[in-house]
């Protein structure tokens, strides 16, 4: 199977998941990098602080990062329009939790990066290029910068 790094999140999605197995949530994401910083390989993730997962991405020192078979897709679809704040959206969405290093991330994954938090900052508005500053119109709050370093890896 070929990987096109640049379409990893971009098109093949993936969900971050952060919190313990008795009380986590998880969102699809299509923002995110892999890389290396500090001499350490990193996972990094965009999340914007009105999303109910950054709580638990703020709260946490290890979150998950995992990629799905195209047959999760429409899973995938559930997990990033649902709301962990009242909704069961690894039930809404046929997903199977379970437990890994100390985080979260689902049986049906075919891929999983378990990354210890190392960085997180807020992007600022006036640094935001001219061309994306409409995604921060109307009170939105830029995004979170979070970089994990991969501790664990299950899958391909």
């Amino acid at each position: 199977m070929k990987i096109d790094p640049f379409e990893r999140f971009d098109r093949d999605w993936a969900l971050v998941t952060a919190g313990t197995e008795e009380h986590f949530n998880s969102m699809t994401i299509s923002w995110g990098s892999m890389g290396t910083i500090w001499n350490k390989p990193i996972i990094t993730v965009y999340i914007r602080p009105d999303r109910f997962t950054w709580g638990f991405l703020k709260d946490s020192d290890v979150f998950t990062v995992s990629f799905y078979p195209e047959r999760c897709r429409q899973a995938l679809s559930a997990m990033g329009t649902l709301s962990g704040r009242d909704t069961d959206k690894p039930r809404a969405a046929g997903l199977t939790p379970k437990a890994l290093a100390g985080s979260v991330t689902y049986e049906e994954a075919s891929e999983t990066f378990v990354c210890r938090k190392l960085y997180m900052a807020q992007m600022r508005r006036e640094d935001v290029p001219d061309e994306a500053k409409k995604i921060y119109q109307n009170g939105v709050e830029p995004h979170y910068i979070i970089m994990g370093e991969v501790i664990a890896h299950t899958g391909n």
